[in-house]
């Protein structure tokens, strides 16, 4: 009897390993190159697939919003800019600020644009007040005001939004700022100049500051010397670091000094000013942090101390 199960065991052992011996032999054949030729799907496949994107200077633009509205309306539209511009001014301002957010610097579109949304916040604002003297019986003049108000709102909205997008994207090129400046110091101590450091980086990486900084070396392409370009670069953003940083080239450009070691000075400086930003904002999370527990947790905690205690007292009474 044991001899049997000894065989019946061995048996069972054989047929695992020939089957785990048929298995490789399977899977070799299959790994063989004539049986991983490819499909007629796979070799038409690159024939077949979507064109590539055409280049950026002939990608189409974006369609402004005053495109959307008929070409009737436009005239009204640009004339109520013109008294929107001289009630409330600031056209250099207005200019500046879409610079700095990447735009063009067209105020008589960003006010039409504001004209939109105003007539927007117009028309919104005459429906709540129709609603508010048609139900409650106030006066027609209520209608007026409202529709002033919302027309108001409007107008100050676009401003607004375009401020954000300003800072937003300035935000962006100060998290950016320190792995380009990095790079560049890297370009610049294996040997680049200036101008090829600055081409080098710009066809290797993406973002808001690469784009200014191709933006500069088609200036310079375009006739104008590399510290005016660069100039131009500080003078199209607000940020102050970028400003020095632009400054410390021009410096080491026109003098000779180490651009490279400028450069990681400049990278160190804004990795440290950005540190420094996030602890301002820490601590003023912080105190903001404190107003739920001082008028939310502190008064129920609190009530749940005093509550036994005053249920005792009502019941000695």
């Amino acid at each position: 009897m044991t001899d049997l199960v000894h065989q019946i065991g061995l048996a069972r052992s054989g047929a695992v390993l020939g089957l785990v011996l048929a298995l490789g032999v399977v899977l070799i054949l299959r790994g063989l190159p004539r049986h991983r030729r490819a499909t007629l799907e796979e070799r038409m496949a690159p024939y077949l697939r979507d064109t590539p994107l055409p280049s950026r200077l002939l990608a189409r633009e974006e369609l402004p919003l005053t495109a959307i509205i008929p070409a009737v309306l436009r005239p009204v539209i640009r004339d109520i800019g013109v008294r929107v511009e001289r009630v409330l001014g600031g056209t250099s301002s207005v200019r500046r600020r879409l610079v700095r957010a990447g735009k063009e610097p067209d105020t008589d579109q960003f006010r039409a644009e504001q004209v939109l949304l105003g007539l927007g916040g117009g028309v919104i604002g005459g429906l709540l007040g129709l609603v508010l003297v048609t139900g409650q019986g106030r006066s027609p003049v209520f209608l007026l005001v409202l529709t002033a108000l919302g027309f108001g709102i409007g107008v100050v909205v676009r401003d607004t939004l375009l401020t954000g997008q300003a800072e937003r994207r300035e935000a962006r090129m100060l998290a950016e700022f320190p792995t380009v400046a990095e790079l560049l110091a890297l370009a610049v101590g294996a040997g680049e100049s200036a101008p090829g450091a600055l081409e080098r980086v710009v066809r290797l990486s993406e973002g808001e500051l690469s784009d200014e900084l191709g933006r500069c070396l088609a200036d310079a392409r375009a006739g104008a010397s590399l510290p005016s370009a660069l100039q131009g670069l500080a003078e199209r953003t607000g940020l102050v670091s970028l400003a020095r940083f632009v400054d410390g080239i021009i410096v080491a450009v026109e003098r000779g000094t180490p651009l490279a070691d400028v450069l990681r000075a400049q990278a160190q400086d804004v990795r440290e000013e950005g540190r420094r930003q996030i602890m301002e904002a820490g601590g003023k999370k912080e105190i903001a942090m404190m107003i739920p527990v001082v008028f939310g947790v502190l008064p129920i905690t609190v009530a749940f101390a005093l509550f036994p205690g005053l249920g005792f007292f009502q019941f000695q009474m």
